[in-house]
């Protein structure tokens, strides 16, 4: 009867320790699973805040120019000039369900100012345009040529290449 019941707790200490080994690996899934959905919240929240900055999708060149000539109004700028190169391929990220591009577009402004603080704030106003992730490469100040009239009386040119960068998800829907 002691042999007996020596062997019922044996198989019930052996049965007892593979549950204990199964809940221990559930509760270590289930760890893991509450990380992936902490990550996946994460990330759905970066993509929606750079969808709502129009950075995901297609260029927007309209609305590119729309924003260049409203901050040439509102700042009310003397003299400004652009010209947008053609789309170019930076980087290509495989992932699942699809790939993410990321394309530049290169951006040359050419304004007049008054005051160095005329380029700062139309930098700021264009990334605040929030029509795609502006990148500023470069930005040259020059002072003005003798020849400046009185109809425009700029102080100062300022040269800027700006890349404006888009991010095209292949794999997303709609």
């Amino acid at each position: 009867m002691v042999w007996g019941a020596e062997q019922a707790l044996k198989s019930a200490q052996r049965v007892a320790a593979a549950a204990q080994t199964e809940r221990q690996r559930s509760t270590e899934r289930l760890a893991r699973i509450a990380e992936e959905e902490r990550e996946v919240k994460e990330k759905i929240s970066v993509y929606q805040r750079l969808k709502a900055l129009n950075i995901i999708g297609d260029e927007r060149r309209l609305e590119w120019a729309d924003a260049l000539t409203r901050i040439r109004t509102q700042r009310e700028l003397l003299d400004l000039r652009y010209r947008i190169e053609r789309q170019r391929l930076i980087l290509s990220v495989p992932g699942k369900p699809g790939n993410v591009d990321f394309f530049a577009s290169t951006m040359r402004v050419e304004l007049a100012l008054l005051h160095e603080e005329d380029l700062l704030r139309f930098l700021g106003d264009l990334r605040n345009s929030g029509n795609a992730f502006y990148s500023v490469r470069s930005c040259a100040l020059t002072r003005g040529s003798a020849s400046s009239s009185a109809a425009t009386p700029s102080r100062l040119r300022g040269e800027c290449s700006i890349d404006l960068i888009t991010i095209v998800d292949r794999g997303a829907k709609g």
